[in-house]
C-alpha cells in the first residue's frame, strides 16, 4: 500500500498519485533546511583551534561546540512527530528554521564560550526537528519501491553540505574570522522559510494530536546531559569524586526513568515498543555506531591536520571537499542497489571499508602528505555513503506505514546520539592519551639521558650562531623540547582516537548481520 500525503486542501492522497515534479519541489524544501542544519554541525570544526586560542580553553570545553549541538538535536528529534501532528509539517518546518537563524546570531555575537554553546544548542535543536521531518516526507511522498532511490536522493543533498562545508568554513575563517561562519547558513535558511510557505502542506486534519511527553523529555534531557558532563569531566575530576558519581547515578536514573515512563504512558516520546523487532534493533544499533563514526572523524582530522601538521582551516576543510564528493557519486548508486534488496550486505561492506580507512590514519603522522590523507578520507566516506541508505530502508521498511514517523525519527534519533557521544568520547579520549603520553615522554628527558643532553648541546649551538645571549639559550632549549614533547603526544594520542574509531565501527558488523531480511 502507498504512503499517504495531505494536498494543500487537507485532504489524503496516495503517494503514487503525486506527480514527480512535485516531489522534487517538495524534496529540494525540506532538503534546503537540512542542508544549512546540517552544514552547521559540520563547519565549525575546522575553527575549534581558532576558538580554542580565543577563549583561552582545551579540548575538554572545546568539544562543547559540537556535543552541544549534537546532544540537542538528539533530544529535539523525537518532538518531530508530535510537532507535525499538532501544528503540521509546514509551520513546524518554518518555526524549526526561525530559531535555527535566531541561534546562529546568538553563536555568531557570543562573548563567552557559554554564549556560544547555547547559541548551538538553539541551531541543534531546529536541526533536531527539521531532519526527522524531511524524512518522514520523503517516506510519505515516496512509494515503496523507490524509497531506496529517495534516500539516496535525500542522502547525496544533505551529505554535500559537510562536503562542502569545510571548505568553505576554512576559507571564511581564514579570512572573515570564526564567527563569521555562522552567519553562512542564514541566507539559505531565509531561502527554505520561504519554499516552506508554498511548498509544504498545512497540518492534515485527520490527524489525532497527541498530548506532548514532557516527563519523558524531561527523562532524556537528564540521562543525555549529565552523562555527557559526566564523561567529559571524570577524568579530571575523579571517576571515583562525588560530583562524577551523582552524574553517573542521575544519568542512570533518568535512562531508567525514560524507558519505564515510555512503556508506561499512552502517547511516549519514543516508541520504545519499536526496538522489540530485531532488525529494527539492529538497524539502531548500526545508526548510533554510524553517527559516532562519520561525526567522531568529522571532528578528529581537521584537529590533527591543524594542530600537528599545522593546517591553515582552509586547507583543512580542502583536506575533506574530495572525500565529499565522493561521497556524493556513491550516494544514488547504493540507493539504486538498495532497491535490490540485500540490504546487510551493502552495510557490512560500508562499515569493513569505514573501518579500514580509521585504521590507515593510526599512521598518520607530521609528514603525512595532503594526498595520502585526503584518499583516506575518500575511503571513509564511501564506506559511509554505503551505509545510510540500506540501513534507512532496512530499518524502515519493517515497520507498517502508521510508525514510519516514529521510526524514522527514532533512527535519527540514535544515528545523532552516537555523533554527540562519538564527538565527547573521541575528543576526551585523546586529550587524557595526550596527558598520558605527555608525562610519559617529559619522564624520559633527564640529565642522565644521552640523547637528551646531545639535543640541547646542538639547540645551544644554534642559538650562538643566531647571536642570542647564553643565559637565554638553556630556557629556549628546554622550551623547544617541551613543545616537540606536546606536539609528539598529541600525535601519539589522535592515532589512539583513529583506531579508537575503527574498533567501534568494526564492532557494528556484528549488529548488522541481524538487519537481513527473512526468507
Amino acid at each position: 500500500m502507498s504512503s499517504p500525503t495531505a494536498d494543500t486542501a487537507g485532504t489524503i492522497r496516495p503517494a503514487h498519485e503525486i506527480p514527480a515534479f512535485e516531489r522534487r519541489l517538495i524534496t529540494a524544501t525540506v532538503s534546503i533546511g537540512s542542508v544549512a542544519t546540517i552544514l552547521t554541525a559540520t563547519i565549525m570544526n575546522v575553527a575549534v583551534p581558532d576558538v580554542m586560542g580565543a577563549f583561552g580553553i582545551g579540548q575538554d570545553k572545546a568539544q562543547w561546540v559540537s556535543t552541544g549541538f549534537l546532544a540537542s538535536t538528539t533530544c529535539a528529534m523525537l518532538m518531530a512527530d508530535w510537532s507535525v501532528r499538532r501544528i503540521g509539517p509546514k509551520n513546524t518546518y518554518i518555526a524549526a528554521m526561525l530559531f535555527f537563524i535566531a541561534g546562529s546570531l546568538v553563536s555568531g555575537g557570543a562573548e563567552t564560550f557559554e554564549q556560544l554553546v547555547f547559541g548551538r544548542v538553539m541551531q541543534g535543536a531546529a536541526g533536531g526537528i527539521t531532519q526527522p521531518l524531511a524524512m518522514m516526507t520523503m517516506f510519505q511522498i515516496y512509494p515503496p519501491h523507490e524509497r531506496g532511490k529517495a534516500m539516496g536522493i535525500y542522502g547525496l543533498v544533505v551529505i554535500l553540505a559537510p562536503a562542502i562545508g569545510p571548505y568553505v568554513g576554512g576559507v571564511t575563517v581564514d579570512t572573515l574570522g570564526w564567527r563569521s561562519i555562522f552567519f553562512l547558513p542564514i541566507p539559505v535558511s531565509i531561502v527554505a522559510v520561504l519554499l516552506a510557505t508554498v511548498f509544504l502542506k498545512p497540518r492534515d486534519p485527520t490527524m489525532t494530536v497527541p498530548t506532548f511527553d514532557w516527563p519523558g523529555f524531561g527523562l532524556l534531557t537528564l540521562f543525555v546531559v549529565t552523562l555527557l558532563v559526566a564523561l567529559t569531566n571524570g577524568s579530571a575530576d575523579g571517576w571515583l569524586s562525588n560530583h562524577i558519581l551523582f552524574l553517573l547515578a542521575a544519568a542512570i536514573v533518568g535512562f531508567l526513568g525514560f524507558v519505564y515512563w515510555e512503556l508506561a504512558t499512552p502517547q511516549p516520546l519514543l516508541n520504545v515498543r519499536l526496538f522489540a523487532g530485531l532488525r529494527f534493533f539492529a538497524a539502531n544499533i548500526v545508526s548510533f555506531v554510524y553517527g559516532a563514526a562519520i561525526f567522531g572523524s568529522i571532528y578528529l582530522v581537521p584537529l590533527f591536520v591543524q594542530l600537528i601538521q599545522g593546517y591553515t582551516p582552509t586547507r583543512s576543510g580542502l583536506l575533506q571537499f574530495p572525500a565529499g564528493l565522493a561521497m556524493a557519486i556513491v550516494f544514488p548508486l547504493v540507493g539504486k542497489l538498495t532497491d535490490f534488496g540485500n540490504e546487510h550486505r551493502l552495510v557490512v561492506l560500508g562499515l569493513l571499508i569505514a573501518a579500514l580507512s580509521s585504521y590507515l590514519m593510526v599512521g598518520a603522522h607530521t609528514d603525512t602528505s595532503f594526498w595520502e590523507f585526503a584518499i583516506w578520507m575518500i575511503i571513509s566516506r564511501i564506506g559511509l555513503a554505503m551505509i545510510f541508505p540500506p540501513l534507512s530502508a532496512a530499518g524502515l521498511n519493517v515497520l507498517p506505514p502508521a510508525l514510519v514517523g516514529q521510526g524514522s525519527g527514532t533512527m535519527n534519533f540514535t544515528r545523532s546520539l552516537g555523533g554527540a557521544f562519538g564527538v565527547n568520547l573521541a575528543a576526551i579520549y585523546v586529550e587524557n592519551q595526550t596527558a598520558g603520553y605527555r608525562a610519559d615522554l617529559t619522564s624520559t628527558q633527564h640529565d642522565g639521558r644521552s640523547a637528551t643532553m646531545e639535543l640541547i648541546d646542538q639547540l645551544q649551538v644554534f642559538w650562538s650562531n643566531l647571536g642570542l645571549p647564553e643565559h637565554f639559550q638553556e630556557p629556549l632549549s628546554h622550551l623547544y623540547i617541551g613543545n616537540a614533547i606536546v606536539r609528539q603526544a598529541e600525535m601519539l594520542a589522535f592515532r589512539e582516537g583513529f583506531l579508537l574509531l575503527a574498533v567501534v565501527t568494526l564492532l557494528a558488523v556484528i549488529p548488522a548481520l541481524f538487519i537481513r531480511k527473512k526468507p
